[in-house]
């Protein structure tokens, strides 16, 4: 158990009537004596700490059993609510069975576009010119329609997505028939994290309103086939208490799995015990984890930050 070094002759960890199934109490540390049927001799229960799944620790959720008695007791809730929300307990290798590698929700992997990219077409004397990009958020949308629209254009008509996330504009077209279709030529071309700008130099012609969403739509999925689509795998930041003589050895797993922005902090509070955090591919982290428990000697506890 996680909260037992951090609390030492303050807290335990044990079950008794208290509990129901699947819980633990934890409680002050008092003794009155002890028994064969409590030789810990811990008194009157304070919380309650629920397993929401086998392998995970005990500090997952804390509810308290009765009303506070004194202040003590309430600092000692306070504390451990703080140790809960701070650090996630993700898996530990070698003396504890280990989480699944993903450690929850984690957004999985996309398809974007490499770089910027522009397709021109003219239709009934009118041009338009499509120019999609990769974009990360709403900001960078707008920075990105910043860039490319031309103010001496007739419309500039735009959509993006990003997850689950999108916006679209017609820019004074009938509305329906230039924002839409071109969200629906993203959709269609199943990337993301995208946004396509379509610029409408007006040529004399009306296009009407099903010519208008063909010439949008199509301009716009042109332009993104021409594209060069990219696999993006999202990033799960994870942390590590490491042993200082394992360093070595811990950093060299972490070289072979190309992880990313690793940094290093000695003040944890423990002896001889170093936090090591970095960014690891999502679909990668049992992979690691597992190289982790085979080339270690002793105990490493992994945290998703």
């Amino acid at each position: 158990m996680h909260l037992a070094p951090l609390y030492s002759g303050k807290i335990a960890l044990f079950h008794n009537p208290f509990a129901r199934r699947g819980q633990t109490v934890i409680s002050q540390t008092k003794r009155r004596g002890g028994n064969q049927d409590n030789p810990t001799g811990i008194i009157q229960p304070l919380f309650i700490a629920k397993k929401t799944r086998p392998n995970e620790p005990m500090q997952v959720a804390i509810s308290p059993l009765n009303p506070f008695r004194s202040h003590r007791q309430e600092v000692l809730y306070a504390s451990l609510l703080l140790i809960a929300g701070a650090k996630k307990p993700m898996v530990t290798t070698t003396a504890c069975s280990s989480s699944s590698g993903g450690g929850g929700n984690h957004p999985g992997a996309f398809t974007t576009i490499k770089e910027r990219v522009t397709f021109e077409r003219e239709i009934k004397k009118s041009k338009f010119i499509a120019v999609a990009g990769p974009i990360s958020d709403e900001r960078s949308a707008h920075s990105f329609l910043s860039e490319v629209r031309d103010t001496r254009a007739t419309h500039n008509c735009w959509a993006y997505k990003v997850g689950d996330q999108y916006r679209s504009n017609d820019d004074g077209e009938p509305s329906g028939t230039a924002g839409k279709p071109i969200y629906s030529a993203i959709v269609s071309s199943g990337v993301d994290r995208v946004m396509v700008v379509v610029i409408r130099y007006f040529g004399g012609i009306k296009l009407g309103t099903g010519g208008l969403v063909r010439a949008y739509g199509g301009v716009a999925a042109e332009c993104l086939k021409n594209s060069t689509p990219v696999l993006v795998k999202s990033k799960v930041r994870l942390g590590m208490e490491v042993p200082f003589d394992l360093l070595g050895v811990v950093y060299h797993q972490l070289q072979s799995f190309q992880v990313e922005d690793i940094k290093q902090d000695y003040e944890t509070g423990k002896y001889n015990i170093s936090m090591v955090t970095f960014k690891v591919d999502f679909d990668r982290v049992e992979s690691l984890e597992d190289a982790v428990k085979t080339n270690c000697s002793r105990e490493i506890v992994f945290y998703k930050s």
